[in-house]
């Protein structure tokens, strides 16, 4: 009996030391992934043992982590403990609707541990010890499988993927790869194809979302243009079929627009002076209010009124290159006079200002302060792969060439009728 007893002190003693703990090393995103898994889960949750009780849930429209915790009568100071651990790793006051968490507590109200996906690839855990709270950060791990897209377009890219979030990235992501050779606003036409190579992330067997695009082909008006994904001691970049970079030093054009309404002239009949004079720019007709991004790396040697331009942004780059960015609706705060900018990105919005019928941005390529058409100059890529590093893309190359050879015709003649065909191989 005094056996038993002493052996029933023991295994309290145990299990009230390693129970907690327990808890403090299960895989911190393992019931979050479940909850992920869940579709259309919205419901809060909350199941209980012996130590804690759990509550499940995602995010409402307007719900801050302090409606949650009044909701269950957690303790107030730990809000304030939890706060300051994730201070400086992600803050709790950013709570994405729809998005998943997990906290466990004790009998007393207190938490034991607070878990939270941040996005598709990062989850927050916040767990109790001896010290306090921790956080930390834990990044997803998705199976990588490669798999193959093709199909021929209809009316644009993204028309002729499936319509959902991930098909919609897919579709932005090759359009950036291929922006320095094709205008997929302008230069794509009924009857284009496209083949993908490109990593599909799974959780549990499901289908999450794409990764990297690994290789591609896109045929425009007869012309096949290949990218590869490639990687050495100088960075990742896509490449094609010589080892030369797809990055130029300017954007085919510098925004998404409907139609060239003015192009590069020696004398054009102007419709508000009623004069012929040269036009020495390109106008794009847009929507009020359509982004502008910079054409190239640059400087910003002008932003603000100038007259027959309205709002305008001058950038210099190198070579003795300078683009001009004109009748814009507004100038993104963060564009000033010697700012760098980097290529692509968000320097103001269209508009109408200065001398100007309609919405559209008038802009202006420039050679040692003499006016160029940038529809007709040849504009030199980035670097080209060379050395030791030759061998090795020639052998990604070789791979990747296979996968796109393996999309067969039938795959178009499937995609005509329908969403894109997807194959998976399960040994990428």
């Amino acid at each position: 009996m005094k056996k038993a007893l002493i052996l029933s002190v023991v295994v309290f003693i145990i299990v009230s030391i390693v129970g907690p703990t327990a808890f403090l090393t299960i895989p911190a995103d393992l019931n979050l992934l479940e909850e992920k898994e869940e579709e259309g889960n919205d419901q809060v949750r909350i199941s209980e043992s012996k130590e804690f009780h759990e509550v499940k849930g995602k995010i409402r429209e307007g719900e801050t982590l302090f409606d949650i915790f009044k909701k269950y009568g957690l303790h107030p100071g730990d809000l304030f403990s939890l706060r300051e651990a994730s201070a400086d790793i992600h803050k709790l006051r950013n709570l994405r609707v729809d998005q998943p968490y997990r906290i466990l507590f004790d009998a007393d109200k207190q938490i034991n541990s607070f878990t939270y996906w941040i996005d598709d690839d990062t989850i927050l855990n916040i767990t109790c010890g001896e010290n306090g709270f921790c956080a930390e950060k834990i990044p997803v791990s998705y199976e990588k499988r490669t798999e193959q897209l093709a199909g021929v377009i209809k009316d644009n890219l993204i028309s002729s993927l499936s319509q959902d979030k991930e098909s919609l990235m897919l579709a932005l992501d090759l359009s950036d790869i291929f922006a320095w050779d094709i205008d997929f606003a302008t230069d794509i036409r009924k009857g284009d194809t496209f083949k993908v190579v490109v990593e599909g992330l799974y959780l549990n067997g499901e289908f999450r979302k794409y990764g990297r695009i690994l290789s591609a082909e896109i045929v425009n008006k007869g012309e096949p243009y290949h990218a590869y994904r490639f990687e050495d001691e100088e960075g990742v970049d896509y490449y094609d079929a010589a080892g030369r970079s797809l990055k130029k030093a300017f954007l085919k054009a510098p925004l998404s627009f409907r139609r060239i309404s003015s192009n590069f002239s020696r004398g054009r009949y102007h419709p508000i002076l009623k004069i012929t004079r040269p036009h020495h720019g390109i106008d794009y007709a847009a929507l009020q209010g359509t982004p502008v991004s910079s054409a190239g790396d640059g400087t910003v040697v002008f932003a603000g009124k100038r007259g027959q331009y309205g709002n305008l942004v001058i950038l210099r780059h190198r070579n003795g290159y300078t683009t001009y960015y004109g009748h814009l609706s507004k100038i993104n705060s963060n564009v000033r006079k010697g700012v760098r900018i980097a290529q692509g990105s968000l320097i103001g919005n269209v508009g109408a200002t200065g001398l100007a019928t309609g919405p559209h941005l008038h802009y202006e390529m420039r050679i040692n302060d003499r006016p160029v058409n940038p529809l007709s100059i040849k504009i030199p890529r980035g670097r080209t792969i060379t050395g030791k590093s030759m061998a090795e893309f020639a052998r990604v190359k070789a791979a990747m060439d296979i996968e796109l050879a393996s999309v067969s015709s039938s795959t178009f003649l499937a995609s005509q009728k329908g969403t894109p065909e997807k194959a998976v191989n399960n040994g990428g």
